[in-house]
């Protein structure tokens, strides 16, 4: 099970029965809108405040998940989900009205993959036949937190990101029948980098060194060849972050080809969307893979990818208190079953 110094290798094979998403009004504007099950016209979703919004986001996500893996909430015996917001609340307040037994988790944007890691950990390990991840993050109700309100008009850099308004859920099985069925195969868990960036405006600079700390202990934990994957993709580092990312692997001896190497932040809006840098956010890299990737897989585009979501593990007190960023990458492996 343990591989290396921090990698699990599920022998087991955990099946990925079913994956859906949930967008704000952005996401359904961007090149991906397609793959998304879930779009809606505005940021408020019907709802009185952001924040109850962001927890409809991962409420549907989830119900939608499950419903199409033929499956109910009642044979769901975990949810593991997480945001940005303080103390998760959205996320627990969509596990209160979703009923699951619930794990809370906090990774920043590196959540949606710390859920799918733990998840496949424990039905590898027969914790459960069947359970439910997910990841999410609402752009109005995350900016209001950690910078400005939107409706302040407040003036980004370059390097910023914009953050994702979407929730992305995947319902794990035990199944036996792994034939042509998406399994995780292995997972490496990160560790907190911190190289003394305290800038919020670029996350991505910030990120970038957890990122390739974290693909480079994948491959030598696993002893694999760069060239295994058909696509290793990051969660949201945007152009500078996966930037300095690919020039940080080419440094220490993994030198990933260009079209093999992508982000989902990039992956995410349209060229014409004033995105800055690129997309941000715990709903990023979720939305990405369980709306689009895995539909990529499916349809034969890919057989075996890596995804290593990122996260910044600031708060907005550390930043008062002029505390640099502590970032962290975790990874999955994904693949086709033979």
């Amino acid at each position: 099970m343990l591989k290396g110094k921090q990698s699990w290798v599920f022998g087991n094979r955990p099946v990925i029965e079913a994956s859906a998403t949930a967008v704000g009004p952005f996401e359904a504007n961007g090149q991906l809108a397609a793959d998304f099950d879930i779009l809606h016209e505005d940021l408020w979703l019907g709802k009185d405040s952001y924040e109850k919004a962001h927890t409809l986001l991962l409420e549907e996500a989830v119900t939608t998940a499950i419903k199409k893996s033929g499956s109910t909430s009642d044979e769901m015996q975990f949810l593991l989900a997480g945001d940005l917001i303080n103390q998760i609340t959205p996320s627990s307040f969509a596990a209160r009205t979703l009923g699951i037994p619930y794990f809370g988790l906090f990774g920043a944007c590196s959540t949606s993959m710390e859920g799918l890691a733990l998840g496949s950990f424990i039905i590898n390990n027969d914790g459960a036949k069947k359970l439910v991840t997910g990841a999410s993050s609402h752009n109005a109700a995350v900016e209001k937190q950690f910078r400005y309100p939107t409706e302040y008009g407040g003036q980004k850099p370059p390097t910023s990101q914009w953050t994702v308004t979407g929730a992305g859920a995947a319902v794990l099985s035990n199944s036996k029948n792994k034939t042509g069925k998406l399994v995780t195969t292995s997972a490496t868990i990160g560790k907190v980098i911190d190289l003394g960036l305290a800038d919020p405006f670029n996350m991505g600079g910030a990120m970038s060194p957890a990122a390739a700390d974290t693909i480079i202990a994948h491959f030598k934990d696993l002893e694999l060849d760069p060239c295994y994957y058909d696509l290793i993709v990051t969660g949201d580092l945007g152009r500078v972050g996966q930037e300095t990312t690919y020039e940080l692997l080419r440094k220490y001896g993994i030198p990933l080809e260009r079209e093999r190497f992508q982000d989902c932040g990039l992956l995410i809006y349209s060229d014409d969307q004033p995105v800055m840098s690129g997309g941000s956010g715990a709903g990023c890299s979720a939305t990405v893979l369980y709306g689009h990737l895995l539909k990529q897989m499916q349809k034969g585009v890919f057989k075996k990818i890596l995804v290593v979501a990122t996260g910044a593990l600031l708060s907005p007190l550390s930043f008062q208190q002029k505390e640099t960023i502590p970032c962290i990458a975790h990874a999955v492996s994904i693949e086709i079953s033979d």
